[in-house]
């Protein structure tokens, strides 16, 4: 049996509801049929159009699935009746479209998804504001959230998308003759949200949207066909970092380049040497990386042993139009031994401009001294080798001058000038050379005594030797520097891999960090400083002493951002530890900056939270704490009037509804009074032993008081005596108890509400059992909200604080309160107290 391929994929994509995607695709449909392909409409959206109703004539239409929700009839496109005639095209609209509930997939492109997968070619539409990734975008722009959208990855993976495009005018016309809307929401939609300025913005992102899906189609092709060619679909701007000061400058013209054409992009590249070894302030590239990024760029690194090979590997493989290098820092001379590596890139740049800038640091040295590959101990001792070593060496062959022929002692000497080079370095070993040679001269070549030279091999030997000696004292040295080099830079990456490793593992603790910072570098202290004005500076965070109060007090100083700095007591740090420190100090900046966002988030959210109690209290004395008043008034305005006889009974009846109105509205001010108390932390619980059977009995009559008058043949209390007390405080878990109760009465008023308690391991568990409606498990967490009222609450029935200030008050006394599930039907509430021998007995 053959196997079946996937289906192909067609998206009419317009950035505004009429623009015409629908007629698009109905005409698509009819072109198909025209050439005898089976085509059905599985699902046309008409929208009351009558030109898109009438291109619908003529085509298979898939009847819709009804399905009742809630009492609304609502209609689907049926997949199961699209997949059983197995067309060859299925025309489906609104591909974002949010399901019916109940049907097989939840969106209309899971059901596309599924008709694709049985091979079947679809053709659909979709607007650019229900694109997934636009969604923030299209509301900044419109005021309006979409709520039903498609992933970008769906739309991005049909085989062909076409934008269905129409100037912002045309479409304002079209709605105004009434194609697109009823004459009745015309008004409304021209001077909403299909104003001018919307459709342009609206039209221009799908432009862009659609542009990148040209180019990855484009990036595929050239990818399948092994092209390295630039097919550039728009300008793309790559910057040739150094990480030197002309970098700002660069960046800034990249910048200019990049936004004279619409959908350009800026990339900056720094190209690291694969030798190991630093090559540029990493502090610098940090603070170019933060300009590239805040002018809409990307910075990337890559590595590389030819700078101007991987720079134009990368442009080449970015597809880059454009290259931005800067002139040559390195002098005249420099580029003679040392090459040039813009000369390079032009001259093999091909079809990429390169762009030449010059700046400030042009042609005036790279500004980089060598680092000293040796310690001053080491390079006095070179100098004191040699200086006496050539003439202790002379001394001691001279006796044998003429059985040493010159050759042998010009090796002698060559074999110490290495080893002064591996003591000293260079400039020692040179001296020693230029010694040893006119030491040799005046003692071994003939005439003795004098500088002259008689035989040319002779002064010809003489040169080799001082050339050589040379040579290998430089090699040598340079060998010594690239090795202490290697060395450091192993070093600073270890410290590196610990700093990476802590953003992995360690925790955001500021304090750690810095103490890490100080040991790693053997520091006296070191202080985070902000500025807080001018001149005033304040510790946010440190470690070590004594401290400093302000950058004059520091022996070394690091910037963090514009009004943080590090501080540094202790002593210098050189170039390559302050290349490390920097990434220490922009790590410190990231913490400080999310510890503080964090702060101003929990803010935030208190500050919400508190705006919600706030609201809901406004809403529960305008309506709860009204109720109960408005009854005393009645009852007793009533009882005032002196035209009407009451009779006793009528009279006790307006008394029982003042008194009841009264309780409620005491239950009710005691909840708020306690939500309130709990809310700032003002619950200070007195605890003492008290029994359980005490607590039980202190908790129903605390209801009764608090107006559950039917109490009466209502509460069931099953409590063991010999359960083990309990240390609490025996007024809060009372009254939290009480809440319980006329939570239970309140849901279940036809059933008898059940207490009882039990024992665990350290635990007493009070349960409140009632047999009431039940709350489902979506809803347990939530009902414990402050002003919470779920939807089998009656009206009136309170302001939803009984439960909350319930549970705080078991919180406040160490307990915890739960609900489950009663068996049979009803809900259970669970309070959870420790007893007294797991608090470590009596007082």
């Amino acid at each position: 049996m053959p196997v079946m391929g996937r289906g192909r994929l067609r998206v009419y994509l317009g950035a505004a509801p009429g623009v015409g995607k629908t007629y698009a695709m109905l005409g698509e449909g009819h072109r198909r049929l025209a050439r005898g392909t089976r085509v059905v409409a599985a699902f046309v959206e008409d929208h009351g159009r009558a030109q898109t109703r009438a291109l619908v004539e003529g085509l298979e239409v898939v009847p819709r699935l009804v399905v009742e929700h809630r009492g609304v009839r609502l209609e689907d496109m049926d997949l199961d009746a699209v997949l059983a005639r197995h067309p060859e095209v299925a025309l489906v609209d609104e591909l974002a479209h949010t399901n019916a509930p109940g049907m097989r997939h939840a969106k209309r492109w899971e059901d596309v998804e599924t008709l694709l997968a049985a091979g079947i070619d679809v053709i659909t539409t979709v607007n650019i504001q229900h694109l997934e990734s636009l969604t923030d975008t299209v509301a900044a722009i419109t005021g309006i959230r979409q709520t039903e959208t498609v992933p970008d990855t769906v739309v991005r993976s049909a085989d062909q998308i076409e934008l269905v495009d129409m100037s912002p005018e045309a479409l304002r016309r079209r709605l105004a003759h009434g194609n697109v809307y009823p004459a009745d929401a015309i008004d409304a939609a021209l001077s909403n949200y299909f104003r001018v300025g919307n459709l342009t913005a609206l039209r221009e992102l799908a432009l862009l949207w659609l542009a990148d899906r040209v180019e990855e189609g484009l990036e595929a092709y050239r990818a399948e066909h092994g092209i390295d060619v630039a097919w550039p679909a728009r300008e793309r701007v790559v910057v040739a970092l150094t990480g030197g000061p002309e970098g700002e400058t660069l960046i800034r013209r990249g910048a200019r380049i990049a936004g004279q054409s619409a959908g350009g992009e800026l990339i900056a590249v720094h190209v690291v040497a694969d030798d190991g070894l630093v090559h540029g302030d990493p502090a610098v590239l940090t603070q170019q990386r933060i300009l590239v990024e805040s002018l809409g760029g990307t910075f990337r690194t890559v590595v590389g042993s030819d700078v101007a090979e991987a720079l134009l590997t990368t442009a080449r493989a970015v597809n880059a139009t454009q290259l931005v290098i800067g002139a040559s820092r390195r002098r005249v001379w420099e580029r003679l031994f040392g090459g040039d590596v813009g000369d390079r890139v032009v001259r093999d740049s091909g079809d990429i401009d390169v762009h030449l800038v010059t700046h400030a640091a042009a042609a005036k040295g790279l500004g980089r001294a060598a680092p000293r590959a040796l310690g001053h101990r080491r390079v006095l001792i070179g100098w004191v080798i040699a200086l006496l070593g050539p003439i202790v060496f002379v001394l001691v062959m001279l006796p044998f001058r003429e059985h040493i022929s010159l050759a042998s002692a010009l090796l002698v000497f060559l074999a110490l000038a290495v080893a002064v080079a591996l003591v000293g370095g260079r400039w020692p070993a040179v001296a020693d050379a230029v010694l040893g040679s006119l030491l040799l001269n005046w003692f071994f070549t003939p005439p003795y005594g004098t500088l002259t030279i008689a035989h040319p091999q002779n002064a010809f030997a003489l040169l080799v030797f001082v050339l050589v000696a040379v040579s290998v004292a430089s090699v040598v040295d340079e060998a010594a520097r690239v090795r202490q080099e290697a060395s450091r830079a192993a070093g600073e990456a270890a410290v590196l891999s610990t700093l990476a490793g802590g953003v992995l593992d360690a925790p955001d603790d500021l304090p750690d960090l810095l103490e890490h910072l100080r040991s790693t570098f053997a520091l006296t202290s070191v202080v985070l400083l902000e500025a807080e004005a001018p001149g005033s500076w304040v510790a946010v965070e440190g470690a070590g002493w004594p401290r400093c109060h302000g950058p004059e007090d520091a022996d070394v100083t690091v910037p963090v951002s514009a009004n943080l700095v590090l501080a540094f007591v202790g002593g210098p740090l050189d170039a390559g530890d302050q290349r490390v420190v920097t990434a220490y100090a922009a790590r410190v900046g990231a913490i400080l900056e999310r510890t503080r966002l964090a702060d101003e988030a929990a803010e935030a959210q208190r500050l919400a939270a508190g705006n919600a109690v706030r609201t809901a209290l406004l809403a529960a004395v305008s309506h709860d704490l009204r109720t109960p008043l408005a009854g005393i008034k009645a009852a007793v305005s009533s009882l005032r009037m002196t035209d009407v006889s009451y009779s006793p009974e009528d009279e006790a009846e307006l008394l029982e509804t003042i008194e009841v109105s009264a309780d409620r509205l005491d239950a009710l001010l005691s909840n708020l009074l306690d939500m309130s108390r709990l809310q700032t932390g003002a619950v200070h619980p007195r605890t003492e032993e008290t029994a359980a059977d005490d607590l039980v009995a202190r908790g129903v009559a605390g209801a009764a008081v608090g107006g559950a008058k039917d109490l009466q043949g209502r509460v069931e209390v099953h409590v063991d005596e010999d359960l083990p007390t309990v240390r609490t405080d025996p007024g809060l878990v009372e009254r939290a108890l009480a809440n319980l109760l006329e939570n239970a009465m309140r849901h279940a008023p036809r059933s008898p509400v059940l207490v009882t308690a039990s024992a665990v391991p350290e635990r007493l568990e009070i349960r409140v059992v009632d047999r009431g409606p039940g709350v489902s498990d979506a809803d347990k967490a939530a009902m414990f909200a402050p002003f919470q009222r779920l939807g089998d609450a009656p009206n009136g029935a309170g302001v939803g604080l009984g439960l909350a200030v319930a549970r705080g008050l078991t919180e406040a006394v160490g307990g915890s309160l739960s609900a489950e599930d009663t068996p049979g039907g009803g809900l259970t509430m669970v309070l959870s107290l420790p007893t007294a021998e797991a608090e470590g007995g009596a007082p």
